[in-house]
């Protein structure tokens, strides 16, 4: 007979009678039928007069709650109260993913636009000083300042979360070990982050560096599978490293509640055009490597120190890196990473038809991810970072026409 328990994704592990936990607790897996896909997008609510984050999401989601309770089915608070995030539901393709977030932005816009608010995204707010921010007032943000400190305090980040659905618990950590292999793609790709109270970084993601002060974020350990994943939760929440699973922010992670594997690599996208085409790379690579497990194909797992360089070099130089290809020490440019890969799932893309958003990758490279666009308007304007505060909601309002 097994002793094994069962503990919901967001639950807590139940105590023994004796004060202990079991030794050992199964997380149900809710797999999904298909590669299905659900995108949470993390907005920022900017002063027009000031171009300084505002506290306003309890007023936002108030005003957009069918209720008057702040209570919305696809906007929701998030650690500071200048962000609001916004999700979807559970869509079977890219562009129904792009309509429902619209849906939901131009509601978060219309209340914000009455505030004297604008709504743009960005891996971080170019001039606003972290320590001017309020915190949400929730139990879980509140214990999470209590733990870390200083660590969660300076978490002014916003970021794109792309779930692609997955057909059975065993496959959620081989998937999770090969996408490794695509974290500079994605976070290159999408890095919007160069500017931190004032000041250029120097890097094209500084967020990616911000977040990884957490000691449950930054990239995952690659373990042998789901029962090492159990385990490993069980061992971390019976230390009281975290309260539940829900409390472990990897760059890729599996969501044991929604079915998927869950991408939190990229910073926050500017547009909804960028969206749509991390939400196809996405949804390829899941696909392929779902359906090359139904094949009894092993996937490849990247060495870790690889992974590490990469995620490095991608935030420091963003699409002008040159990332390591292989143990030896091989390297080749991103943009010519990114490029080939598109070919290489355009057949996959036309069977989840967002053949058109992963074409529009190589437009999106040549036009300039959002951190060397943001760069560009503040040379234009003699360094200042007011005129970028005002071109990240020029193109959160207009996108890019990839």
């Amino acid at each position: 007979m097994s002793t094994r328990g069962k503990v919901g994704p967001g639950e807590r592990l139940p105590r023994s009678p004796c004060g202990g936990y079991p030794s050992l607790v199964r997380i149900d897996f809710s797999s999904s039928q298909r590669t299905s896909l659900g995108v949470e997008w993390e907005l920022e609510l900017v002063d027009l007069d000031t171009r300084q984050l505002a506290s306003a999401s309890d007023d936002i989601l108030v005003a957009i709650s069918p209720n008057g309770d702040g209570d919305h089915a696809k906007a929701k608070h998030e650690l500071l109260q200048s962000c609001v995030e916004v999700i979807t539901g559970i869509c079977q393709t890219v562009a129904q993913a792009r309509e429902d977030l619209a849906a939901t932005v131009a509601e978060v816009s219309a209340a914000a636009a009455e505030r004297n608010l604008g709504v743009m995204c960005s891996g971080t707010h170019p001039i606003t000083d972290w320590t001017t921010q309020r915190i949400t007032d929730k139990d879980r943000y509140q214990t999470l300042v209590e733990r870390n400190q200083w660590m969660a305090r300076q978490l002014q980040i916003f970021g794109v979360h792309v779930h692609c659905g997955i057909r059975a618990p065993e496959k959620a950590i081989p998937i999770v070990n090969g996408l490794l292999a695509y974290v500079p793609h994605f976070l290159a790709l999408s890095a919007s982050s160069p500017y931190w109270i004032g000041s250029d970084t120097g890097l094209a993601s500084y967020r990616s560096k911000v977040f990884e002060a957490l000691p449950t974020a930054g990239l995952p350990y690659q373990l042998s599978g789901w029962d090492a994943f159990e385990k490993y939760m069980e061992a971390l929440i019976s230390s009281h490293a975290i309260q539940s699973i829900r409390e472990v922010w990897w760059d890729i992670r599996p969501h044991p509640g929604f079915g998927t594997v869950e991408l939190r690599i990229c910073d926050g996208l500017p547009t909804l055009d960028e969206i749509a085409c991390v939400a196809a790379l996405s949804q390829c690579l899941v696909e392929r490597f779902d359906r090359q497990l139904d094949h009894g194909y092993t996937l490849p797992e990247p060495r870790p120190w690889l992974v590490r360089e990469n995620k490095w070099r991608a935030a420091r130089y963003g699409l002008d890196a040159e990332i390591v290809i292989d143990n030896t020490g091989n390297v080749q440019p991103v943009k010519e990473a990114i490029t080939d890969l598109v070919d290489d799932l355009l057949p996959i893309a036309r069977r989840l038809d967002c053949a058109a958003e992963l074409e529009a990758i190589p437009r999106l490279i040549e036009r300039g991810a959002s951190y060397q666009r943001q760069r560009a308007v503040s040379a234009a304007h003699n360094g200042e970072l007011a005129p970028v505060v005002d071109s990240l909601i020029a193109e959160m309002r207009d996108g890019l026409a990839l």
